[in-house]
């Protein structure tokens, strides 16, 4: 077992290396409280910081922390938990590999228990889909593009140029409108990235390969080991404040309130102070913009530009020391706005709350965002 495989525990050769150590999972859990515990710590810290904390000082106990942690959050088995846990090994991965291609594009011997950017595409079968652009001068002390191209197998070059096939499956999950197609200059197949936007890409990678496979079926015997620890991780996630920054519009995940105002709004409805702040509240607390809410009110009766551009600027507090949240559901019940109650609206007390709750429990690589949708028609008429 080495360095490299305990900093990037995803990959090949790292599981390969535990492989070879022949480890047996069931008596490591049972034996094994250093490994047990940072496996928990990876897990809890996806939960509360978005990463998976500082590494254990010896290797091995790092390194099989990672089948610890996946085997856990595969015993909580929920999807919020899934997408944290991912996400929080793949920023702490992107973390990791800014750090060491940098330092490998400014010194061309950095080396030995590295990863290299080469390697890192290996991994995620992109080599034959991903190119770096040969500058005219020439990167890390090389001339031109022999030297460019020696740098960007090592460190990170400034421009690459990536398949369009391969581009697409790992912008997918990208949010904002720099990673749409329409955006880039695509050239005979390929789409221009910079260094650092290959690398964010790669994270996704990460991510994706991470929450493969995720839930594990765990033996009863290790299960058992691990009670304690899962009502810990159980017990973190309860006590998480889920009202995060939702950047995701999908109307059919709205709570029911929110999805018959929004209705009525592009049926050019009328509606009252309390319905248009209510459903406006909720639209930019989940990340749109003013101009798009603004556009959806042309439609309604006795509509100024200028006066609903204040509204919505004064809401998101942007003319005003107050950010203002959407009304909570008992608001919305005294002023008559609760309409087509479900079984989830029984469990819940806001609609920020059901939202997060539908997004979380849904499958992220399918969710497709309603702006994206609306740009992608008005692409097809143009």
């Amino acid at each position: 077992m080495q360095p490299i495989h305990a900093r990037y525990p995803f990959l090949a050769e790292s599981r390969q290396a535990v492989e070879a150590a022949d480890v047996n999972l069931a008596a490591l859990i049972a034996e094994d409280e250093a490994v047990v515990a940072r496996g928990v710590e990876r897990v809890e810290w996806a939960i509360t910081e978005g990463t998976v904390g500082d590494p254990h000082r010896r290797t091995r106990v790092e390194l099989l922390s990672y089948p610890v942690a996946r085997v856990v959050v595969s015993l909580v088995d929920q999807h919020v938990l899934t997408r944290k846990y991912a996400a929080a090994e793949a920023a702490t991965a992107h973390e990791r590999f800014t750090e060491e291609l940098a330092a490998r594009t400014e010194f061309k011997s950095a080396g030995g228990d590295r990863l290299s950017m080469r390697s890192l595409l290996d991994e995620f079968d992109l080599s034959g889909d991903v190119r770096p652009v040969a500058d005219a001068g020439g990167a890390g002390g090389g001339t031109g593009a022999a030297g460019s191209a020696a740098t960007a197998a090592d460190g990170v070059a400034e421009t690459y140029r990536v398949d369009v096939g391969a581009y697409l499956d790992l912008a997918a999950d990208q949010r904002g409108d720099e990673w749409r197609l329409v955006n880039r200059a695509l050239d005979r197949g390929e789409v221009p990235v910079a260094g650092d936007e290959l690398l964010a890409l790669l994270r996704q990678g990460v991510r994706h390969r991470v929450a493969d496979g995720l839930p594990l079926s765990v033996p009863d015997a290790i299960a058992d080991e691990l009670t304690a620890e899962v009502a810990s991780v159980e017990e973190t996630l309860s006590e998480l404040e889920l009202t995060r920054e939702i950047d995701t519009v999908v109307p059919e995940l709205f709570p029911p309130c929110m999805k018959h105002l929004l209705d009525q709004v592009q049926k050019g409805e009328h509606l009252e102070h309390h319905s248009r702040f209510a459903i406006a509240s909720f639209l930019t607390s989940i990340g749109m913009k003013t101009d798009e809410i603004v556009d959806l009110f042309q439609v309604n009766p006795g509509f100024g530009e200028e006066a609903t551009r204040y509204q919505v600027d004064h809401i998101r507090g942007a003319t005003g020391p107050t950010d203002y949240s959407a009304p909570s559901c008992a608001t919305m019940q005294s002023y008559g706005d609760c309409v087509n109650m479900d079984d989830r609206c029984e469990r819940i007390s806001h609609p920020m709350a059901y939202y997060e709750q539908t997004i979380d429990e849904s499958d992220e690589d399918e969710l497709e965002d309603w702006r994206e949708q609306q740009n992608d028609d008005a692409d097809s008429e143009a």
